[in-house]
């Protein structure tokens, strides 16, 4: 019975060169067709949001009319928005506010989500009760928070914030009506609400820690401290700068729930750089300054995200 095989002159059959070369062209066509659909959404919404704004930046709707009096009307006004933007007080205040609300309420979300992943990370039971609990600020829509905190918590002499300063002998205090008060208010909120997501992300990171923990009887443990600082935070280091990143650019474009609680107020003590872009667009209808506004948060978050990410890959 003869062998199954190729013989010593047979020779696997292959496509001819021209037809293998089409049939790669045509898949790699129909590919790129696919990845072309997937982004083409997300790119033009890109496009809308970032682009747009840009363009109508150039725009001025307040032209005088020689009398005194402005007309509403469209002109090509240039890079003018942003000179004015450039020597415009406010701009540079409602900037200065962002980095401090963006970088308060970071540190304190890392700081307190760590803290929290630690002790969550040796509980031997009720883990799964308390993340869920934990996690139920983050589900909340930001203006709801905004409403809770502002009706419930802080309200003079009715809220619960109020009531134990009183019970603790200092006094009723208008928690938003002080501008200091009303900015650690506004930096309260967002740590309350988006504390258990920074807790969620290092919790799951943790066995990690924990696994590097199970020493061998008879071997000396370091203390406590020296354990955090040279392997705890070395392991988690990824999961902090992502949480980091992340929480950043959030907070860089806040708005729901400063707009609820004292909608920049009082004066301007708590306008970060998006409710200022806010009010020039749509309460003084300014759309062109409005628009430049708007770019300029654009450019600081990129600018940001870039030395964040910068920083990331040099360590």
């Amino acid at each position: 019975m003869a062998k199954l095989g190729w013989g010593p002159r047979q020779q696997p059959y292959r496509l001819p060169a021209a037809r293998a070369t089409t049939g790669a062209r045509a898949a790699c066509a129909a590919r790129a067709r696919v990845r072309g659909g997937t982004l083409a959404p997300p790119l033009l919404r890109l496009l809308a949001t970032t682009t747009f704004p840009a363009a109508v930046s150039d725009l001025d709707q307040r032209v005088p009319d020689g009398s005194g009096d402005a007309v509403r009307r469209t002109v090509f006004v240039g890079l003018e928005n942003y000179r004015s933007l450039l020597a415009d007080d406010r701009f540079w205040f409602s900037l200065l506010v962002s980095l401090i609300y963006t970088g308060s309420t970071v540190v304190l979300q890392v700081a307190l989500g760590l803290a929290l992943a630690l002790l969550v990370m040796d509980m031997k039971r009720g883990q799964g009760w308390f993340r869920v609990v934990a996690i139920l600020p983050v589900v909340l829509s930001p203006a709801v928070v905004g409403m809770i905190w502002r009706t419930f918590m802080l309200a003079p002499e009715f809220g619960i914030v109020d009531y134990l300063a009183i019970n603790a002998g200092l006094g009723s205090r208008n928690w938003l009506g002080d501008p200091l008060l009303a900015m650690i208010s506004v930096i309260i909120i967002h740590t309350w609400q988006w504390t258990p997501f920074a807790f969620m992300v290092l919790l799951r990171a943790s066995p990690r820690c924990r696994k590097i923990f199970t020493r061998p009887r008879g071997l000396t443990v370091p203390p406590a401290w020296q354990r955090f600082r040279r392997i705890t935070l070395p392991l988690l280091r990824p999961a902090i700068v992502m949480v980091v990143i992340m929480r950043t650019m959030v907070a860089l474009t806040a708005f729901a729930a400063i707009f609820t609680v004292t909608a920049g107020g009082p004066g301007t003590a708590t306008e970060i750089l998006n409710l200022y872009a806010y009010r020039k667009s749509f309460t003084e209808l300014s759309i062109g300054y409005g628009s430049a506004l708007a770019v300029a948060l654009l450019i600081v978050t990129i600018l940001i995200s870039a030395v964040l990410f910068a920083l990331r890959r040099a360590k």
